[in-house]
């Protein structure tokens, strides 16, 4: 390998905006996100599942489990 090319891989801080930080290493000092796994709504389970055209209703409709006979 040759000297002198690759960037410095050392320690940083990630910082979320809702006050959550992870220490790891990277190329870059100080990184400042703003959101997380911490507060982002599909990690957390606060996510709503958006269907302004009805798709979903149209589909267990047509797939819906027919009844034993």
């Amino acid at each position: 390998m040759k000297e002198e090319i690759h960037p410095k891989y050392e320690l940083t801080t990630i910082e979320c905006a809702c006050g959550a930080v992870v220490k790891t290493r990277s190329t870059k000092k100080d990184i400042k996100v703003e959101i997380c796994s911490n507060c982002h709504p599909f990690f957390t389970g606060k996510h709503k599942l958006v269907d302004s055209a009805g798709r979903v209703d149209k589909f267990r409709k047509k797939y819906k489990k027919q009844e034993a006979r």
